[in-house]
C-alpha cells in the first residue's frame, strides 16, 4: 500500500495519460491502460481476453459496452472518424480507497471530423461531457476498470436543460 496522496497523484496521472493517448490518436498507448483479464485474475487460456467483461465503457449515447474487444474496437472507431480532438478536463476530483480509484470530471471537448473537400479537418465543435473514470491498483499501475461519459444538455434561458418545463410557467 502506498501513501494517499501518492496514489491520487498517480491517479491523477493516469487519467491524464488517458486523455492524451486520445489527443495523439495513440490506439496502442491507449489500449494498454485498460485492465486485462489477467489484472482481475481471469484465467486466459480458459476464457477469450477479447471477450470478456472485464472492463466497460459508456460514450454520450451509446449503449453500454463490455469487454475489451468492445471498448477497444469503440476506440479504434472513434480515432478513425475523429481528425482531431482536445480535451480540457474541469471539476476533476479524484477519490481512491484500497486498490479502487474513482475520478470524475468535466470534458471540455473541441474536436473535428473530416473535411468534405480538401486536406484541412472539418469544422470544429464543441461538447461539454461528464465523465467517471473508475482505476484499479495493478502490478503494472492504475488501469481503467470503467469509462462512463453523459453529455451536459445546453440551458435554455430560463436557465432549466433543453427540453424541461421552466418551474415557473
Amino acid at each position: 500500500m502506498t501513501a494517499p496522496h501518492l496514489d491520487v497523484e498517480q491517479v491523477e496521472q493516469a487519467n491524464t495519460a488517458f486523455y492524451e493517448a486520445m489527443e495523439r490518436g495513440d490506439f496502442e498507448e491507449l489500449s494498454s491502460m485498460w485492465l486485462t483479464p489477467s489484472d482481475v485474475g481471469v484465467d486466459e487460456e480458459y476464457h477469450d481476453p477479447a471477450e470478456a467483461g472485464v472492463i466497460s465503457c459508456v460514450h454520450p449515447g451509446w449503449p453500454v459496452l463490455t469487454g475489451r474487444g468492445e471498448v477497444l474496437r469503440s476506440y479504434a472507431l472513434i480515432m478513425a472518424n475523429t481528425e482531431y480532438i482536445q480535451f480540457f478536463l474541469t471539476d476533476v476530483h479524484v477519490s481512491v480507497t484500497g486498490d479502487t480509484a474513482l475520478v470524475t470530471c468535466t470534458e471540455n471537448i473541441l474536436s473535428g471530423g473530416p473535411a468534405e473537400d480538401g486536406d484541412e479537418p472539418g469544422p470544429l465543435v464543441g461538447q461539454l461531457v461528464v465523465a467517471t473514470n473508475v482505476f484499479r491498483r495493478t502490478p503494472d499501475g492504475w488501469r481503467l476498470w470503467s469509462h462512463h461519459a453523459s453529455p451536459v444538455l445546453a440551458e435554455s434561458d430560463g436557465g432549466e436543460p433543453d427540453g424541461t418545463p421552466d418551474a415557473t410557467a
